[in-house]
């Protein structure tokens, strides 16, 4: 039985922060049909800090966001969700832009702006600082645009230091290879991140331009894995063929909508992805007198001892999570009860 997860809101400042997410929040240009640009929020890292409070997980964004009209949007939208800023003071420097086209899938192709933004105006100090302040913090998140070789000190240093303090450290590879300069470096600074991870995300996507060693698709995902000693779960995502979730003990399961969906992009789907999959983990915690969740390394002695029907029950509310967001424009991530109830109503194909 999981724990109940109520729908946060932006009055409901004084939940205990569970989750701290570092990474970009940009906006998405995404091109119509006509030719025209839409303007919508986004970045892995923002949806995944939205994504994750609308599922009822106390969060915290940990990235500065512009005085500009962008970043007024950006946390205006956050608030809203019941984010909490541990900036909550905006910078001068200009938001992110991304330019989106998406193919007649709905798959985005992305073209980024990245140069002296708001989002990439933190260290590694502040960051650790930060979640220093947060008594109840159980993991922290990174990944996508973050893993970029130009900000390993950035974010490195502070990964290593969360995972030293005993929280659950979340990497969701995400990768960008059109963007990037030097692929070389970028594989090298990606594989450099998911060391210190607990909980790694990829797609199939992902591990073809990592160059992970496999027969297929699935064996590439355990030799990474197996690569990783400090992981206990691989949640490896394969667009509308559903998903896998590896535990580190051999355990496997998968899952795939048993219907065709409607989709209208897939725009923040695997932030959604993440986002239900963590609540769910974190709804299956347990507590402890010492706080809501328990010790700070409660978490992850609870993945490790995670059996193979809660692995299951996770990868099943994370994929009810992606199919309700890729029916939406942009992304729009549905709450605990929403997901919840579209598990429930749609029953996907699964095994072990």
């Amino acid at each position: 039985m999981t724990a109940h997860h109520p729908t946060p809101s932006s009055s409901d400042v004084h939940a205990p922060i569970q989750a701290a997410v570092a990474g970009e929040a940009l906006i998405d240009l995404i091109r119509s049909e006509d030719g025209r640009y839409l303007p919508c929020l986004g970045g892995a890292l923002y949806n995944l800090s939205r994504a994750l409070s609308r599922q009822g997980v106390g969060t915290q964004y940990l990235n500065p966001l512009s005085r500009d009209r962008f970043g007024r949007e950006l946390a205006a939208q956050l608030a809203a969700d019941g984010v909490q800023l541990a900036l909550p003071s905006p910078v001068q420097a200009v938001t992110s832009l991304a330019v989106v086209n998406l193919d007649a899938h709905g798959h985005p192709d992305y073209a980024f702006y990245r140069d002296g933004v708001a989002d990439r105006a933190v260290s590694a100090d502040g960051l650790g600082e930060a979640c220093n302040g947060l008594p109840a913090l159980q993991l922290v998140c990174s990944g996508a645009l973050a893993l970029d070789a130009r900000d390993t000190e950035r974010y490195h240093p502070w990964l290593k230091a969360q995972r030293a303090a005993g929280r659950c450290v979340v990497v969701d590879a995400n990768l960008r290879p059109s963007v990037m300069p030097d692929l070389t470096a970028y594989r090298v600074a990606v594989h450099a991140a998911l060391a210190y991870a607990h909980v790694i995300k990829v797609s199939d996507e992902d591990l073809e331009h990592l160059g992970v060693p496999g027969t297929d698709v699935l064996d590439r995902a355990r030799w990474l894995l197996e690569d990783n000693p400090t992981a206990q779960l691989l949640a490896l995502t394969l667009g509308a063929e559903g998903a896998w979730l590896l535990h580190r003990n051999g355990a496997s399961c998968f899952a795939k909508e048993a219907e065709a969906l409607q989709v209208v992009d897939t725009v923040g789907a695997g932030d959604s992805f993440l986002a239900g999959l963590l609540a769910h983990l974190l709804g299956q915690a347990p507590a402890d007198e010492s706080g809501p969740r328990g010790p700070a390394n409660g978490f992850v002695e609870s993945l490790a001892a995670l059996s193979p029907t809660a692995c299951d029950q996770a990868l099943r509310h994370a994929l009810a999570s992606a199919s309700l967001c890729v029916q939406e424009q942009g992304c729009v991530p549905p709450s605990w009860e929403a997901a919840r109830a579209w598990a429930l109503a749609h029953p996907a194909v699964s095994s072990r």
